[in-house]
């Protein structure tokens, strides 16, 4: 004979585990902390600042 098996248990078991499997690609998906973001905005400005600085203006040139 097999063994007798709550079928709410079951059901709310199966939910539990979507619910986490869900919960866990969200986590991948919106995971980092607003320190991180932060920390990712400033370093990418300080880049972006150092690269212009060493940008090269270009002359104006009338010739086409």
């Amino acid at each position: 004979m097999g063994d007798i098996v709550n079928l709410r248990r079951a059901r709310k078991a199966r939910e539990k585990r979507a619910k986490d499997d869900q919960a866990q690609r969200n986590r991948i998906a919106h995971g980092r902390g607003k320190a991180e973001r932060e920390l990712t905005a400033a370093q990418t400005l300080l880049e972006t600042a150092r690269l212009d600085a060493h940008r090269r203006e270009r002359e104006t040139d009338d010739r086409a």
